[in-house]
């Protein structure tokens, strides 16, 4: 019997989330009436959220795990459960349940009025800290001016999306992936349904801020190249000043008895574009280090284990 709906459920040690949010899950999808499977994606948890997700597998056909030989990120579990999804439409949620199961029901009516792409979209964060939330607000922002990819602002990887749009999702293979501007990027028809985030039912954040700086370098320098362009233009327009000012130094020399009595602010100037320049380089080391990570070729993902699979999804270990 074909699937008509999978849900993508990526799990990093949340063991103390986990069972609620299959309940949850399950009671929406049983409000379809149709046929659905729950894909969890072990994404190298060390905590007992496997074994939990082992014996919900065991009781209920409808779940299904994948579970990676370490973790590889969570935008790499997206991916995997898109990949390995057999349903006519996929929905991607986290397992915090700060993105409300329920609201799956309204994205299903706007999939079936014919919108490929249904993506939620926050009207009120709850439950989260003002730094959060204003750093989340610059950021979708920043990343909105500086992309030519129509990415919405205020919207997380909590989605429905069609199978024609899954498959074309998972044919890119490129390493340093950002789900939510990927789907963005391949088109189609996209619309969104508002909702309120709710506050995280059990467990931590698996976003503290050093992964949120990673996560937005990544989603910058994977849909953008004006970081580069500002390098350039930064470089002219400096170079333009200490010009300007070797002309004025030049001048004072021939024309004045004016002479510099210290080095202080020799050295500052100095220090200042020595700055400048190192900031530069990093910018264009981080589009260097994602071509060397693309040019490796190695595997998004290896799995170690699925359970619950039984169609020819089930054969290969290692996936890309």
């Amino acid at each position: 019997m074909s699937i008509r709906y999978s849900v993508v459920i990526p799990v990093y040690n949340e063991e103390p989330v986990v069972k609620e949010s299959y309940k949850r899950l399950k009671a929406v999808m049983e409000q379809t009436k149709e046929t659905y499977e729950l894909i969890f994606v072990n994404d190298g948890s060390r905590d007992g959220t496997e074994a939990i997700i082992s014996e919900l597998c065991e009781i209920d056909t409808h779940v299904k795990l994948v579970s990676f030989s370490r973790n590889f990120g969570h935008q790499t579990a997206i991916t995997a459960g898109m990949d390995l999804s057999s349903g006519q439409a996929v929905v991607v949620i986290d397992a915090d349940l700060q993105d409300p199961p329920e609201v799956i029901l309204d994205m299903i009516e706007k999939w079936k009025e014919g919108f490929d792409v249904v993506y939620g979209q926050r009207i009120k964060r709850k439950g989260e800290t003002f730094f959060k939330k204003l750093t989340a607000k610059f950021f979708y922002r920043t990343l909105k001016s500086l992309t030519d990819v129509e990415i919405p602002v205020d919207t997380g990887d909590f989605r429905l999306i069609d199978r024609k749009v899954c498959d074309v999702l998972s044919s890119l293979t490129e390493k340093n992936r950002y789900v939510r501007g990927l789907v963005s990027w391949v088109g189609f028809r996209q619309t969104a349904v508002y909702f309120e985030r709710q506050e995280r039912f059990a467990g931590e954040t698996k976003y503290p801020f050093k992964k949120m700086v990673k996560f937005a370098v990544d989603g910058i320098t994977t849909f953008s190249y004006k970081p580069l362009k500002i390098a350039t233009y930064l470089g002219f327009f400096l170079s333009f000043l200490s010009f300007l000012y070797l002309l004025v130094v030049i001048w004072l020399k021939l024309f004045t008895d004016w002479t510099v009595s210290g080095w202080a602010s020799i050295l500052s100037v100095s220090l200042f574009f020595n700055g400048i320049v190192l900031i530069m380089l990093g910018i264009i080391g981080e589009y260097i280090g994602r071509i060397y990570d693309e040019s490796k070729n190695r595997p998004l993902y290896v799995i170690a284990e699925k359970k619950g699979f039984t169609d020819e999804k089930e054969k290969s270990t290692t996936d890309c």
